[in-house]
């Protein structure tokens, strides 16, 4: 289903002309209207700073949200790498050839995870979820047949380590889909349209470049805050930094 939040650039381009659109309506209704009477005008002022003061109060909401829930994401990456890079040194506490069938699928399993993080097709997603699956399940079934065989604290700590090696997965996959909810990006747009709307209504025989600072400032803010809030369309990504470091230090580790 296409959402507008996974791409950052349509909210910038859309959300200025929006917001531009509302200046000038506003503009053109006061025109209609007349001037403001200065009885009123203290009115107005007041009525819009206490509007402007709500709008960047639930500016700064939203992009709290957006960089907490990036934070999340970063820090399931590390998670990821650490569980998968425990489970590899305690695939030795199995026997030898069990040992190799698990390191080698860990292997195979961490190439997908940092696959998953870079890729953003779609249909190449789906490959990878299904090869994730299946190695998932080829994992837990290398470690449960001799778990089962030889059931002892030592093959306790395996089995248990696996199963982080699969929380952790589950928990990135969950942070991922964990947005900014759908509300605040209406409320956030509709207090920012009548934002543009009251001050396009104020600003009579001013001039018309004045229209444009407040659209500017708000459409590089949601800009911003769907990029950092997008976690395959932004600029601003999580890279699998960790998980690529960890599959740099397998690689020139000696095979046991």
């Amino acid at each position: 289903m296409f959402d507008p939040a996974d791409y950052p650039f349509l909210i910038l381009v859309g959300s200025l002309a929006a917001f531009w659109l509302s200046s000038s309506v506003g503009c053109w209704l006061g025109k209609r209207t007349g001037q403001i009477e200065e009885r009123n005008r203290e009115d107005f002022k007041f009525v819009l700073g206490g509007t402007l003061t709500l709008l960047g109060l639930i500016v700064g909401f939203t992009f709290s949200m957006s960089v907490e829930r990036y934070n999340q994401r970063k820090n399931y990456e590390e998670e990821e790498a650490n569980a998968i890079g425990t489970e590899y040194l305690r695939a030795d506490l199995l026997p030898a050839a069990d040992a190799a069938n698990v390191r080698s699928l860990l292997t195979n399993y961490l190439a997908q995870r940092m696959a998953d993080y870079r890729s953003r097709d779609r249909q190449l997603l789906r490959q990878i979820e299904i090869e994730t699956a299946r190695l998932q399940a080829s994992m837990w079934s290398a470690i449960s047949a001799p778990a089962a065989a030889q059931p002892t604290p030592v093959m306790a700590l395996v089995v248990a380590g696996m199963n982080d090696v699969l929380n952790s997965q589950g928990y990135t996959q969950a942070a991922w889909r964990n947005r900014v909810p759908i509300e605040a990006w209406a409320l956030l747009g509709l207090i920012s349209i009548f934002c543009n709307l009251m001050i396009g209504y104020g600003a009579q025989g001013k001039s018309p470049a004045l229209l444009l600072i407040l659209p500017v400032v708000l459409s590089i803010s949601l800009f911003l805050i769907a990029d950092i809030d997008s976690p395959r369309r932004g600029l601003v990504r999580v890279r699998p930094q960790n998980l690529q470091s960890l599959a740099d230090s397998l690689h020139s580790a000696p095979n046991p």
